[in-house]
């Protein structure tokens, strides 16, 4: 049961990232779709679930072109903590991509989640979420995206983050475009 890998989860996290409030993935257990983050971010964290905050407010658009509701699918992420720096000028905690021994630490974990879910279809949101499910450190989201591909892990659709479009305004027409072919992969 998820719960058995969580608290196994929480235990060993507990021993290596102390004082680190572990996230876990949330949904229906039994979903069709399972969408696969990076990591929590600060609001995560502060509230204890994944997607809330600005990444929930991207889950909510996602949802919304996709026709289906939260409880509908399972969310996770790679790693299951903040991954965070100190910001020398404000003192102040800021997110950081995971590093490695985060991601090889969370991987395991996430695998059991995904055989325990046993998605029809895993989406990955980056680099990160892709790379972990497909087991390629060197798998690009340019070239994974808006296609279904077989992996060890089932069915997966990789998806842009949806971060990334703040940074790369170029890429909202790809991301807009990627979503209505997932779109249609699930009405079928």
């Amino acid at each position: 049961m998820i719960e058995d890998i969580y608290k196994r989860m929480n235990e060993e996290a507990s021993k290596i990232f102390k004082e680190r409030k572990v996230v876990f993935g949330e949904g229906n257990t039994g979903a069709e779709i399972m969408l696969i983050g990076e990591a929590p971010g600060g609001e995560e964290e502060k509230q204890g679930h994944p997607f809330v905050g600005s990444a929930g407010k991207n889950l909510n658009g996602f949802l919304e072109i996709l026709e289906l509701k939260r409880e509908d699918i399972f969310l996770s992420n790679v790693v299951k903590i903040r991954p965070f720096k100190i910001n020398e000028k404000t003192g102040r905690k800021v997110n950081r991509p995971p590093d490695k021994s985060e991601i090889d630490f969370f991987k395991p974990f996430l695998i059991e989640e995904i055989k325990e879910v046993s998605p029809k279809l895993i989406v990955t949101l980056g680099n990160t979420a892709l790379r972990a499910v497909t087991d390629d450190k060197s798998a690009l989201i340019g070239d994974f995206h808006g296609k279904v591909t077989e992996t060890k892990q089932g069915k997966l659709f990789a998806l842009y983050h949806p971060a990334s479009i703040i940074y790369n305004v170029k890429l909202k027409d790809t991301y807009n475009s990627d979503l209505q072919i997932l779109k249609g992969i699930l009405k079928n």
